[in-house]
């Protein structure tokens, strides 16, 4: 008999193994052998749907030519019932039996715990789909652990995340005293210290909630997270519709895998009624694992998550509510697509060392080191979302966020610990109208500028900085034709260069808190000041310089050689240089003396409505030094006077024309301009400083009007001019006719016409004098020929005693002519021709 039962023992483990290798001749591939423990029956009978999943997975992946193309996966597994006591003894078959497993797959946590402790004397690597003890996590105790299934500590990094969007600091927690829910509970406490989140109050019960609940009112909790079971979770709230320690002042956070009607079910222990409970629990917020992947995409499988959902049920050919595992179904699917991923890296690296998969033995680490790499590092989309494991082998996982409103679970977002990616539906409804706060609080809020409008003038301000370079390089690739030179295109370049700088201060202008840090603050403030200080100073400076020297040299009442100025640039240059080393030292010193610095304007408080505990405190940042008003009033002051001043020369100087700097009437009109706008928006944005986006508007719009104006007044016109007229072409066609290709030639050329011509105005201003000597002799001696003419008159005629007067004297050669014409007595012809020609010339 004993002979027998052993012969049948052998047969019984021998069969299994003669099955496989004949299945190894037929296939032509290697197989690879996985022991696994599926809970069938026991406290959580999990392997009557994820046993079906993992074979559905095996057989996806041995379909697929380019994973594990020279392999095949093959499970053997048994019924661990949950039973830390049966999986010992599975697992001794697993390991003393042939064939050798390459790895392992328990399922519940207290099977996982007690196989993944002893794996590693095997140098077995353990992939488990259904554990979530957060135990599991100790790598040190579980060095070459992993699993599919995510720990119960995932729920943290969502509520976390959620204390952070609500603006919670202060939270307080009453946990059941058990092992899943103390772990839980002290890693939710190492998490919200990272984050600034302070447990102000921690309270535990075994159970009866009673004196935890009142300590929780006394010390007046507002956020409250709960870790306990389900039934001890109607006690909870009893006891809390008792202390009133519920509405819109507090906010609870539960686990989300009760029943959606817990808090309606009939309960002895407790002696409140359903709408008693209903009352309490309104209002509170769940986090559950998604085991499911949500979005209807396709992954590593080429399945998406309801197709396989689809597939499952018909394999499992029976009501599937009734299915124990179901919702860890596509845990299980995952976990073989990430052992055969895993297995498929590992092969890859062993070929690069001379070793195969089929080498692995359990004496030998190597292949188990290259396992755990491979393992460690996978990152794949599967049915259950997105697969990957963090450094104690957890998976990470997204979580459904669910409120209760109305009595019914309401999803309100999902929460992908992975990416840090909080995805949020807005339809979180609160009892007050608002999430409450931690405890009665000022909130202090900033006031920033409208980020439309900000964007909005950045737009136009970028616009115009490009308008900038284009005017700018225009100049200077023109600079050589004479109409461009005629208007002093340096001065011109100085204006184009201010009004860029000016424009660059529009950025800094609107950067706030919101787009900063504090300590970056004084850099901006700077940045501003500078900015605009400078670029106004090279902008409005270069054209109030030509200004001023126009009405210099053409409004004097004095010699009108005046005119005719000889016009040297260099002063020009040196004007501006002057205002704007005026501008550097003035705001070095101020910056050395009296920084700029952030300052904080307060409101005052405000009271939401509905909410007693909270006030609101509204904020304002501002640029601002000890002694503002004397620096503005120095700045406001010489830029006042150089703005008035300009609209006077520009006016004095309007009916000028001068071909020396031919442009000095757009030059004015943008200084009209700009003059205005400029002392309108400084004392507006002044008195509206506590508005931030009215300030913001009138100094940014300001400074962009400016700048588009006097770059469009300025070098519009002479773009039109030189395209419309080709004055750029015929230009450079003289200088390509006479061998000049240099711009120095031709200002040499230009400075010897201009002494030419001043020559000649010399010449000319003679011959004028000459002109105007001759004119008066001319008139003098038209009085004498008149004068003679009444004297010869008299004298031709007798007078009443016949005779002739004795002023007539026939020896002067005009009188003879004179005397001819009347008596005959001299042809015409006797006159001096040349006297009589000098006379009437």
């Amino acid at each position: 008999m004993m002979m027998s039962a052993t012969l049948a023992m052998s047969l019984s483990l021998c069969v299994p193994v003669l099955t496989l290798l004949l299945c190894d001749a037929v296939s032509g591939k290697k197989a690879l052998h996985v022991g696994a423990l599926f809970p069938m029956s026991g406290g959580w009978p999990g392997g009557q749907a994820c046993h079906p999943a993992a074979q559905m997975a095996l057989e996806d992946v041995n379909n697929r030519r380019d994973i594990l193309p020279e392999y095949e996966l093959r499970l053997i597994h048994h019924d661990s019932q949950c039973d830390p006591g049966q999986a010992t003894r599975h697992l001794y078959e697993l390991l003393y039996n042939d064939p050798i497993k390459i790895m392992l797959m328990p399922g519940c946590s207290s099977v996982s715990t007690l196989v993944a402790e002893a794996a590693r004397m095997w140098h077995l690597i353990v992939l488990s789909y259904g554990s979530s003890s957060p135990a599991l996590s100790n790598r040190q105790r579980f060095p070459t652990f992993f699993r599919t299934h995510p720990s119960a500590t995932l729920h943290n990094p969502t509520r976390v995340q959620l204390f952070k969007k609500w603006g919670w600091t202060k939270i307080a927690t009453i946990q059941q005293t058990t092992e899943v829910f103390t772990s839980t509970l002290d890693d939710l406490e190492e998490r919200v210290k990272e984050a600034g989140i302070e447990i102000t109050f921690r309270q535990s019960f075994f159970s009866d909630p009673t004196v935890p609940v009142k300590n929780l009112k006394r010390q007046d909790a507002r956020i409250i997270v709960g870790l306990f079971y389900e039934t001890e979770a109607r006690k909870v709230f009893c006891e809390v519709y008792k202390e009133r320690l519920f509405g819109k002042k507090y906010v609870w956070f539960l686990i989300g895998w009760y029943a959606d009607n817990w808090f309606k079910t009939p309960d002895p222990a407790i002696n409140c009624t359903v709408e008693e409970m209903t009352r309490a629990v309104e209002g509170h917020v769940t986090t559950e694992i998604v085991m499911l992947n949500p979005e209807n995409t396709r992954g590593i499988s080429n399945m998406t998550s309801q197709e396989f959902m689809e597939k499952l049920q018909k394999r499992l050919g029976k009501d599937p509510e009734g299915v124990g595992g179901l919702q860890e179904a596509p845990l299980a699917y995952d976990a073989i697509w990430a052992l055969a991923l895993a297995l498929n890296k590992t092969a890859y690296e062993l070929s690069k060392k001379g070793l195969r998969l089929e080498d692995f033995n359990y004496n030998n680490d190597n292949i188990s080191r290259e396992i755990y790499k491979a393992m460690n590092s996978s990152s794949f989309d599967g049915v259950s979302g997105h697969v990957v494991f963090d450094a104690s082998g957890s998976r990470m996982a997204w979580t459904l966020i669910e409120q209760l409103q109305g009595g019914l679970y309401k999803k309100i977002g999902y929460y992908d610990s992975t990416k840090d990616n909080l995805s949020w539906y807005n339809n979180d409804k609160w009892i007050g109208g608002s999430p409450p706060a931690d405890h009665t609080k000022v909130i202090i809020t900033f006031r920033y500028v409208s980020q439309k409008l900000f964007i909005s003038v950045s737009v136009l301000a970028g616009l115009g900085i490009l308008l900038g370079f284009v005017c700018l390089s225009f100049n200077i690739y023109n600079s050589h034709v004479r109409y461009i030179q005629n208007s002093q295109p340096h001065l011109n370049d100085m204006t184009a260069a201010g009004c860029i700088l000016a424009l660059a201060a529009v950025f800094p202008l609107g950067l706030d808190g919101l787009h900063i840090e504090t300590w970056h603050f004084p850099l901006v403030c700077q940045a501003r000041l500078w900015l605009l200080g400078l670029g106004f100073s090279l902008a409005y400076g270069s054209m109030f310089t030509k200004i001023w020297w126009i009405h210099t040299a053409f409004t004097k009442k004095e010699d009108k050689k005046e005119r005719r100025k000889t016009l040297e640039p260099w002063k020009l240059y040196s004007t501006v240089g002057l205002l704007l080393g005026l501008d550097v030292i003035t705001f070095g010193i101020w910056q050395i003396v009296d920084p700029l610095q952030r300052s904080i304007e307060e409101f005052t408080k405000e009271e939401p409505r509905g909410d007693l505990d909270v006030l609101i405190l509204p904020q304002l940042e501002h640029c601002s030094s000890v002694k503002m008003n004397t620096w503005l009033g120095i700045v406001y002051g010489s830029k006042g006077l150089l703005l008035l001043l300009g609209i006077f020369l520009a006016y004095e100087t309007k009916s000028v024309s001068t071909e020396k700097i031919n442009d000095h009437r757009a030059v004015g009109m943008a200084i009209y301009n700009v003059a205005v706008l400029c002392l309108i928006t400084a004392p507006v944005t002044m008195i509206l400083s506590s508005q931030q986006d009215a300030s913001f508007a009138f100094s940014s719009l300001a400074i962009v009007f400016s700048a588009y104006i006097t770059l469009v007044v300025l070098f519009v016109p002479k773009m039109r001019r030189l395209i419309t007229r080709g004055e750029w072409q015929s230009e450079q066609q003289d200088t390509l006719k006479t061998g000049s290709s240099t711009n120095n030639n031709e200002e040499e050329k230009s400075r010897l016409l201009e002494r030419e011509n001043q020559e000649l105005g010399r010449i000319i201003a003679e011959k004028e004098e000459r002109v105007m000597d001759l004119r008066q002799q001319l008139r003098s001696r038209r009085k004498q020929s008149v004068t003679a003419r009444e004297n010869c008159s008299d004298n031709h005629y007798p007078n009443s005693s016949g005779a002739v007067s004795s002023l007539y004297q026939p020896g002067l050669p005009l009188a003879r002519c004179l005397v001819a014409e009347g008596g005959d007595k001299l042809g015409r012809n006797s006159c001096d021709g040349s006297r009589v020609h000098l006379l009437y010339k």
